[in-house]
This record gives structure tokens, sequence and C-alpha cells, in this order.
């Protein structure tokens, strides 16, 4: 039995191999960017405040808030109410919403639209052809036609007659002049009465699309707490004040008290006044 040697030389010890180096893995991934989900979730968490509590604050019912913590947009109707959804939630948990808004309109645009159905299958109607033998009536066709052609030469001869005798009877007309094209005037939007003294009244229009809309007396009485859809109008009064809410302020036309103020707000602006007899400012 013969005993081994180490490299050094050393008897009795065999040489044990050099371990190699283990190849380097993949690098560690960075945290990615959060979403605008979750940068809403964070803030409302630390904000310590509840989805009910958010949805209490900006009329953004609640299924909504967590669709969008979920970074769906999809259930906010289109990209103006997303937008106006995220404005409200991010300036009632503390955010920036300019630049939150922004960064939807970067990243997120045109995933609000709502799934467009399907088309449905169109089917070509078969086409029914029926053929019909026709009887052979090549001697009277013959026949009827000898006919014609004398008939129509006889009308040709007394139509000129006539036509030459008419001419000359004829008195001479005069053409007459153009009549003018009648212009009506575009019908004008109905303008509310001035409310009775003491009132506070308030019409509401949805003209250029659908905005959520509530609106309360001054006991805490919801006299609206809907959709108003485009073309819609509804009008309020109270003997104190109204509380009116609205989703998107820049697709309804407002009148207070008889006094038309026009478009109060900007697309997707979810817009809160109160309104009282006498001024047509919010107070």
């Amino acid at each position: 039995m013969t005993s081994g040697k180490s490299s050094s030389g050393d008897p009795g010890r065999s040489a044990r191999p050099v371990p190699e180096e283990a190849p380097a893995g993949p690098a560690p991934k960075l945290p990615e960017r959060p979403t605008i989900g979750q940068v809403l979730v964070a803030a409302r968490l630390a904000a310590e405040q509840s989805v009910e509590e958010v949805s209490a604050e900006t009329s953004v019912r609640v299924p909504i808030i967590h669709a969008i913590e979920e970074d769906d947009f999809s259930r906010c109707g289109g990209d103006v109410y997303a937008r106006g959804h995220i404005r409200s939630i991010a300036r009632a948990v503390g955010l920036d919403a300019d630049a939150l808004v922004a960064r939807y309109d970067a990243e997120c645009e045109g995933k609000a639209r709502p799934a467009m159905p399907l088309p449905l299958p169109v089917f070509e109607a078969e086409r029914m052809r029926s053929e019909r033998r026709r009887p052979n009536w090549a001697g009277a066709m013959v026949a009827a036609i000898v006919v014609t052609a004398a008939v129509i030469g006889f009308n040709l001869e007394s139509g000129k007659t006539k036509e030459t005798a008419a001419a000359a009877d004829a008195p001479s007309v005069k053409p007459s002049a153009a009549a003018k094209p009648v212009v009506r005037p575009k019908p004008k939007p109905a303008v509310p009465k001035a409310p009775p003294a003491g009132q506070v009244s308030v019409k509401i229009s949805a003209d250029s699309g659908d905005s959520w809309l509530e609106v309360k007396t001054s006991a805490g009485k919801t006299l609206f707490r809907n959709d108003l859809a485009k073309g819609a109008t509804q009008t309020f009064n109270d003997p104190k004040q109204l509380k009116v809410i609205m989703g998107d302020a820049g697709a309804i036309h407002l009148w207070v008290n008889g006094k038309d103020l026009g478009t109060p707000g900007d697309d997707g602006q979810v817009l809160k006044a109160t309104y009282r007899p006498g001024a047509v400012q919010p107070g």
C-alpha cells in the first residue's frame, strides 16, 4: 500500500482539489415603481381613512374606489371621469392631485374606456329566385308593335298641330323674382324665472355629457343623488339653502336664482357648492 503525497511533499496526505468559484447569479431585481392604485392605497392607509370615509368625502362610489386602487379604470366610464375620480381621491388622502392625473395621462390614458361588445354575426339572407315559363306570344307581339307604331305616328302629328296653336294664343308671362328663403331664428334655452323672495333656486342641465349630481336641502334631505344624463335638466328649490355636488362640472350648465352662470368648472372636476336666497355665488 502506497501513501500519497500532497503537492507540498508532505507524505500521508492526499492532495485536495481547489474549489472552483461559483458562477455569479443574476443581479437582484430592484423594486418596481408603485402604480397609481398602490400610491392611493398607501396614502389612504397613512391617513388612517377607510374606503367608505373617502367615498363619503369625494362622492365617488365605493366599488369605483376599490377598482381604481387595483388599477382598474374601466369602471370609471371614460378618461374624463377617471381623471376626476383620481383628482378627488388624491386630494382626500393628501396627495398632489395634478401630478397623479398627469401620470395617468402619460401611463393609463385610454384604459378607462368600457369594453366594447363584440359585433353580432351578420347572416346574409338566401335569395330565392323563381323562374316562370313564358308563353310564346310571337304573333301577338308583331301585331301589337304595328298598332303601337301607328298610334305614335298619329299622336305626333296631332301634338305638333296643338303645340303650334297653343304657342300662338299663349300670353307672354314674365318670370317672377325668386322667393327669398325664410330664416328662422334658433330657439333660445329657457331661462328660469327668479324665485320668490326668501327662497333659493338652482337649475342644472347636462349639456355636453353625463354628470353625477347630489342636491340636499338645508334640513339635510336629499332631493337628488344619481347620474344626470346628457340633455336632462333638473330644478331644485328650498327656503334656506341648497348644497350641490357636481361630479363633472365641465359637462353641465348652471342657473342660480334665475341668473345664468354658464359652465361652473372644468371637465372631470368635482365641484361642491352651497347656494342661498338672493345670492348667485356659493357661500
